[in-house]
């Protein structure tokens, strides 16, 4: 029997039929960032146990809409743009590991499902919802231009229900597009064993930083957050907040594969007597 290819699911006799295509994989799209301010504790309850909140600012959080255009290293997507378009909705925290800072994102949410699955490669938290965001235009009067006075909105669902929703208006531009997710991002992988006993065969912190990158210019402005109650999200767990700052950047970036920073012992493997013998 020949053997299965693919990188994940569906593997295949040819591997055209994987959910996903192998890396690297290019980005380019827009980002809508807001940035707000939360209770410590209330970020501190989003890490594992061998993650710390940030030194500096630990209760700040960034919710950042993208529009993206994605694609393999044959480009193939693009000339059938259903699989290269999709939009994501994810919520970044800081956290420090081992002394340094990473970005972490703690909730995400795709409108695609093989965004959601090179998603969970990567260990992004990624669930299936709709997303909507204002696009900007160049000519005509059926959007906001890149400029001053430029208002943009983004809207997040899941389950038909409104979980968030989001306004910003230009103001100016600046230098950087906030400081939340402005660091490799730590990720978790993990899977539960099969027999559903508490116990994980696969537990991991990965990290990730992308290549190639290209940056457009800046906007920032004023914004507004909402944050709605749903009975299978958990944003309203943020209270109060307090809005820093709003951003909006057109980007480019490609990624091809991280590192692996911490392992659990595997639970499933053969435990070793004294002797060396298998138990």
């Amino acid at each position: 029997m020949d053997d299965l290819t693919g990188l994940m699911y569906p593997r295949t006799p040819t591997g055209a039929g994987s959910i996903l295509p192998s890396p690297p994989w290019h980005y380019s799209g827009e980002m809508m960032t807001v940035e707000f301010r939360t209770d410590p504790a209330n970020v501190a309850e989003l890490l594992p146990a061998n993650l710390e909140l940030a030194d500096d600012d630990p209760g700040a959080v960034a919710i950042i809409w993208a529009d993206w255009q994605s694609c393999s290293n044959n480009f193939d997507e693009l000339l059938d743009p259903s699989r290269a378009q999709y939009k994501e909705v994810f919520v970044v925290v800081r956290c420090k590991y081992e002394g340094t800072t990473y970005s972490r994102a703690a909730y995400i949410w795709v409108d695609k499902d093989f965004a959601m699955a090179r998603g969970h490669i990567q260990g992004y938290p990624k669930k299936m919802s709709e997303i909507w965001m204002t696009r900007p235009v160049s000519y005509g009067k059926a959007g906001p231009r890149l400029e001053p006075g430029g208002r943009f909105g983004g809207t997040l669902s899941t389950f038909g229900r409104r979980i968030a929703d989001c306004t910003f208006t230009i103001t100016g531009e600046t230098d950087t597009a906030g400081f939340v997710n402005g660091h490799p991002m730590l990720h978790s992988r993990f899977m539960p064993a099969i027999e559903m006993d508490g116990r994980d065969s696969l537990d991991e912190l990965v990290t990730m930083s992308g290549f190639d990158h290209e940056v457009g210019p800046v906007y920032s402005g004023d914004a507004t957050l909402t944050l709605h109650d749903c009975p299978t999200e958990e944003l309203t767990r943020f209270g109060d907040i307090e809005i820093i700052g709003g951003f909006y950047r057109q980007v480019g970036t490609s990624m091809h594969e991280g590192t692996t920073v911490w392992a659990a012992p595997n639970p499933m493997a053969p435990v070793q007597d004294s002797s060396g013998s298998g138990s």
